[in-house]
């Protein structure tokens, strides 16, 4: 049986394009220990870092045909690991700010079944949004308005200029914005009829 152990990456990642399975696992084994490695220290959590470097590969063979790796082929898949680690992080960080929120929603005694409904919507629009903001984009707003991290944190951590996080977070800030007023007032002309205060966003 013939072994690709000796091809260099870029050729291994050649023979991928072209929908070479024992190409695409030579690549698997060369690196997915390396990258399970990285995310289950960073993330304390192996099972989820099993999980996200078998979406990274899967991701690989799925975009083969189009996959641009202009790089090393390793420095490609720190990053995209570095990638998942922080979503992971964000994603967990934002999980438990929403139960600390609940339960002091829930505390007050003059909240209302109704009111509750509404900010579980909002925040469910929220996401909504959020998702469909460019990687990038999404990335630094999440970083910034759901984790904390300041401007020049997140442009060490993804290692692009102050500026440019600045410009993703007017980006996202302006979509959001924009994009969450007018479903609100789809949603108040929806339940009011004609007329109806539009909300202040």
């Amino acid at each position: 049986m013939s072994t690709k152990t000796n091809y260099t990456d870029q050729a291994l990642l050649a023979l991928t394009r072209q929908g070479d399975h024992k190409a695409f696992t030579e690549i698997y084994n060369r690196y997915w220990e390396k990258l399970f490695s990285v995310a289950g220290s960073k993330l304390n959590d192996f099972s989820l870092a099993e999980e996200l470097v078998q979406d990274i590969f899967l991701d690989l063979w799925n975009r083969r045909s189009v996959l641009m790796v202009s790089g090393e082929l390793g420095a490609y898949l720190a990053v995209a690991v570095k990638y998942k680690v922080i979503d992971a992080r964000l994603k967990r960080n934002l999980a438990a700010d929403y139960q600390r929120s609940a339960r002091q929603n829930l505390s007050l005694a003059d909240r209302s079944t109704e009111e509750l409904l509404s900010f579980e919507e909002l925040k469910g629009r929220l996401a909504l949004f959020v998702a469909r903001l460019p990687e990038k984009c999404q990335l630094v707003y999440k970083l910034s308005k759901q984790d904390g991290y300041s401007q020049k944190e997140i442009g060490r951590w993804l290692q692009i200029s102050e500026k440019t996080v600045e410009s993703h977070l007017a980006r996202a800030v302006k979509y959001l914005r924009s994009n969450l007023g007018e479903s609100c007032k789809k949603k108040l002309t929806c339940h009011a009829g004609i007329g109806g205060a539009e909300p202040t966003i």
